[in-house]
């Protein structure tokens, strides 16, 4: 096991409001420490959900699905997309308002080849794809689905775990000098007029600019 690296602590998330928290996040390094391997990648885009806000999955209610969002700050919200895709959030804000930052992309760090060979996997069946040709590395985490994919967070594993102790934790920035974009958020219909995405300006790694 390779050693750890300079995690962010509890504090440090509950010390934030979701937005804060969301640009902060950039340049930051996301860590998978799995049985198969670390694989890591510098957090490069964020996306903001906020109580009131009707992108929210918390705006209605708490159900079976948000309840991670309802926890501590620093705990991890996994929920499955399209019946086959699954995303990763940080839960944010005050315990049981239900906030949390999506992470939308990040550029590898660690475990390229192991990122490669679980992005060569059905991510429903877990069936090798037929890929003619290997992805290349800056389309390994350009999404929030595929960094997920890439990095091995799971469910049923990962789902309300907290950042400050279990296996996937964040660290303190390792990329400090950017300049971040501030714009609306992708692929939602509802509060979509938010100024609530952040990324790195000119970062190759994104999902869309």
């Amino acid at each position: 096991m390779l050693p750890n690296k300079n995690r962010l602590n509890a504090d440090f998330y509950q010390s934030h409001d979701t937005l804060t928290l969301s640009r902060m996040l950039l340049g930051c390094e996301l860590v998978h420490d799995s049985p198969d391997g670390r694989t890591a990648g510098i957090i490069v885009e964020t996306e903001a959900y906020l109580w009131g806000d009707p992108a929210c999955h918390a705006y209605r209610r708490k159900t079976a699905r948000n309840a991670a969002m309802f926890g501590p700050a620093g705990a991890l919200y996994v929920y499955l997309i399209y019946g086959m895709y699954y995303c990763v959030n940080v839960v944010s804000g005050e315990e049981g308002i239900g906030e949390a930052v999506l992470i939308r992309a990040l550029q590898p760090t660690e475990g390229i080849e192991l990122m490669q060979w679980r992005r060569q996997l059905h991510p429903k069946t877990q069936l090798p794809l037929d890929r003619r040709k290997a992805l290349l590395e800056k389309d390994l985490c350009s999404g929030p689905g595929k960094l997920v994919q890439a990095m091995g967070i799971d469910l049923k594993e990962h789902n309300e775990i907290s950042l400050s102790t279990g296996p996937i934790y964040i660290t303190t920035p390792v990329v400090r000098n950017f300049e971040t974009v501030v714009t609306t958020r992708i692929g939602i219909t509802q509060g979509a007029e938010l100024p609530y995405r952040f990324y790195i300006k000119n970062n190759n790694f994104i999902s869309r600019t």
